[in-house]
């Protein structure tokens, strides 16, 4: 077997490693996420207290990312992903341990800044990964991630159902899911920094570029945001639905959403990072209207499976490109995941308060303004083609790049 035939297949297993890391990743989230109510009756919190203390989820990972691209430096892409990666599934435990609102705010802080950084080392080895590979597959490795969060999710509502105490499903959860990333991590691609190359630095802002990508994540993070957290208030509140086809229709986004991804990198490998956006963002704009005008369930739950449908390959072509804009993919992926995460952060606040001095038809309306955004400055995205495509030659694939 020639060097560059062994170097492509070891990129296809560090594929499957790193779509694994993925998955793991996800499953933390979606095992969290269903017992919130849980650890707001534990710590005898207000919803706004709760919603204060949530906040510093998005904090700590603003604060932490930017170190990422250090640790991986120091220690190589596979012992930084690996021990960023343990820290964050053994971080599961610590918010339901919580008493009160400021162990809670603590203990969220920690559990954002350990997602954040294995956030930013795994999206740089996928782009990694697919620059040696020579296509796209950073919406596949994405889908992975919401096939997992579907998993934990799913996992968390029968602990919740069946009145399991959310400290012993947590733990138990945080060990399977320590043992599976650290199984996965032993197959990722091992890069070190050449020697003469500096480390990058501690805290920077994020380049030109990535403020540019940035906001076009922006604009899709804060159109998932609101339909995640709003799409079954929507439909009780403005179309007199049942609680049940209220949250069909949340699972039905994120069912979509999964989908999609999952199949995204086909869709990109033949139309292009920007066609792929552009044509999305119309899709986004066209559900955004059907949820604005929608005076029946049927109607607005269409308008949700299209929204995301649209917006679900945006954010892993934003890291795609990112990673493709400089020499520093870490640092830019960084800064790309701190515009999101805020995106992310203040999308649910910002739709209430809306809805709460006008109506969620208006909310929604902003949602959709947004959502033209993808369309209109798609072309951002470029480098994420130009990077994972015409800049890679088998030549370059086989032997291994330097970079972080």
């Amino acid at each position: 077997m020639s060097d560059v035939d062994s170097a492509r297949d070891e990129a296809r297993r560090a594929r499957y490693a790193v779509a694994a890391v993925f998955a793991v990743h996800g499953a933390v989230t979606g095992s969290f996420a269903t017992r919130v109510p849980w650890i707001q009756d534990h710590a005898s919190l207000s919803a706004g207290q709760l919603g204060f203390a949530l906040a510093f989820t998005a904090l700590g990972a603003s604060c932490a990312m930017p170190l990422a691209g250090r640790i991986s430096h120091r220690f190589g892409s596979r012992t930084a992903l690996r021990g960023l990666l343990v820290l964050w599934t053994l971080a599961l435990v610590l918010p339901s341990l919580a008493p009160n609102l400021y162990t809670l705010c603590a203990a969220m802080f920690v559990y954002g800044a350990t997602a954040g950084m294995a956030d930013v080392a795994m999206n740089a080895l996928g782009v990694e990964i697919e620059r040696r590979l020579d296509k796209s597959i950073m919406s596949g490795l994405h889908g992975m991630w919401s096939a997992g969060a579907l998993v934990g999710s799913a996992a968390g509502t029968l602990a919740a159902h069946w009145g399991a105490d959310a400290r012993l499903h947590h733990a138990l959860a945080a060990a399977t899911l320590t043992l599976l990333g650290l199984v996965a991590c032993a197959w990722v691609l091992d890069v070190q920094p050449a020697e003469d190359e500096q480390p990058p630095p501690r805290f920077t802002l994020p380049p030109r570029s990535a403020l540019l990508i940035g906001m076009v994540g922006f604009c899709a993070v804060f159109a998932e945001g609101a339909s995640l957290d709003w799409s079954a208030v929507f439909l009780r509140d403005r179309l007199d639905t049942s609680a049940g086809l209220a949250a069909a229709s949340t699972t039905g986004f994120m069912l979509t959403m999964a989908v999609a991804r999952i199949a995204g990198d086909a869709v990109v490998n033949r139309f292009g990072a920007v066609r792929t956006v552009r044509t999305g963002g119309v899709l986004a704009v066209l559900g955004g209207l059907l949820i604005v005008v929608a005076g029946h369930p049927a109607v607005a739950m269409g308008g949700f499976a299209l929204m995301g449908l649209g917006i679900a390959v945006v954010v892993p072509l934003c890291f795609a490109a990112a990673g493709h804009s400089g020499p520093n993919p870490s640092q830019a992926i960084a800064g790309v995941a701190t515009i999101t995460y805020t995106s992310g952060l203040i999308a649910p606040s910002l739709i209430g308060g809306v809805a709460q001095a006008t109506s969620l038809v208006v909310s929604f309306c902003v949602v959709t303004v947004l959502a033209c955004g993808l369309a209109a400055f798609a072309g951002v995205l470029r480098t994420a083609e130009r990077g994972g495509r015409a800049q890679v030659s088998p030549r370059a694939a086989a032997v291994p790049d330097p970079r972080p």
